[in-house]
């Protein structure tokens, strides 16, 4: 193969003391009390050791939560990617849940007609293509719409890099709303900010009344493990590192492992020129219910044990391309898929000229170098 493999750490790394923005109470219990307020929240709003959602540790502490909103994946972060989440109620607390990813991806003037104040606690993963900062994205055009205060409360971001192509204005959807690199290299505080001061709102004239709780003891560049799984198909940090690399076989021939126990961490297709490794994707109920290649053996590379790059990668998308091209296979098949991950329709056509990453990763410099600059106004930690 043409590209370099190294083994993986699996040592257990030396976790920082990082408070979440969602923990400090001292700074958040004081905007929220006496308020009704709507929870944007999923399965990753946890706080605290003992790992307690954002929600009940809310209600213990009086606050009046009127509802929750739930993105893609759903509020316990159980549903499929790219499954329509609807209307439930929390079996817990019996606290209305509002989906965010069926009929309305904003949320409506009747959404909020009862609340003060929208609270919004998620974690990113730092890639454009990751669908909760383009719930973050319309929660904030909604609050700026309709007078309503927005709290974001921070987390780390475990792919802290800038890397590959800006979003181009023709390439717009709900896996990129606003023009940032695959990689953006902001904590969703920092983008909330950056959204806002850019007006990147649909009414350039709107801002967002935008509060951010910044987390203590982070800084860019520090590696962060995250607590609990971010989405169903991002179920470890292996996972989490090899995403902004593969999510654009999606728009390819190539399956990702959805349907196996090791999602972005594999990468095969049922023909044997493609590789050694060999997996068969099954329904998973909650990660995929009908994968690609359900039920054929895939052939291809597994990543479990290769170290991640720390950034974007073309490599692998090339190495299969060239294999696909000597095997008469059209590579990439979804193409409207392909390049609303990409943010750009270049990128297909960069990689179809035979243009090596080399060449392909130059035109992108012009674009990130105007971004880098633009990211500095709006960082809340340390930037390495």
């Amino acid at each position: 193969m043409s590209f370099c493999i190294q083994a993986y750490a699996t040592g257990q790394e030396e976790r920082q003391s990082v408070v979440v923005g969602a923990e400090r109470t001292e700074e958040l219990l004081p905007l929220l009390r006496g308020k009704a307020v709507a929870l944007v929240a999923n399965a990753t709003s946890i706080v605290g050791p003992e790992r307690e959602h954002l929600l009940d540790n809310l209600l213990r502490h009086g606050v009046q939560i009127m509802k929750v909103l739930g993105p893609e994946h759903g509020f316990r972060g159980d549903a499929d990617a790219g499954a329509t989440v609807r209307d439930d109620r929390d079996m817990k607390t019996g606290i209305p849940i509002v989906s965010l990813y069926g009929n309305n991806k904003k949320p409506t003037k009747g959404m909020l007609r009862d609340v003060d104040v929208v609270l919004f606690d998620m974690q990113d993963v730092g890639t454009r293509f990751f669908t909760y900062i383009s719930t973050l994205h319309y929660v904030m055009e909604a609050c700026a719409e309709q007078g309503k205060k927005l709290i974001v409360t921070d987390r780390p971001n475990p792919n802290d890099n800038i890397d590959g192509p800006i979003l181009q204005p023709d390439c717009r959807s709900f896996v990129g709303l606003d023009p940032l690199p695959v990689l953006h290299g902001l904590t969703i505080g920092e983008l909330a900010q950056m959204i806002n001061g850019e007006r990147w709102l649909v009414k350039k004239s709107d801002k967002c009344d935008l509060t951010v709780i910044p987390m203590t003891g982070w800084k860019h560049g520090q590696p962060y493990i995250l607590p609990v799984k971010p989405s169903p198909n991002l179920p470890t940090p292996q996972a989490i590192a090899w995403y902004p690399s593969l999510c654009l076989f999606e728009g390819t021939i190539m399956s990702i492992g959805r349907g196996t126990t090791f999602p972005f961490e594999v990468l095969g297709y049922h023909n044997e020129n493609f590789g050694d490794f060999t997996f068969t994707p099954r329904p998973i109920r909650g990660m995929d219910s009908n994968p690609l290649y359900k039920g054929r053996v895939c052939h291809g590379i597994d990543l479990r044990r290769v170290e991640a790059p720390k950034g974007f990668s073309l490599n692998l998308l090339i190495h299969f391309y060239r294999i696909a091209r000597e095997e008469g296979l059209r590579f990439i098949n979804r193409r409207q898929t392909f390049n609303i991950l990409a943010g750009t329709k270049e990128l297909a056509l960069q990689i179809e000229k035979g243009m090596s990453e080399e060449e392909i990763r130059a035109t992108w410099q012009p674009g990130l170098k105007k971004y880098r600059k633009m990211r500095q106004k709006y960082l809340l930690y340390p930037d390495q």
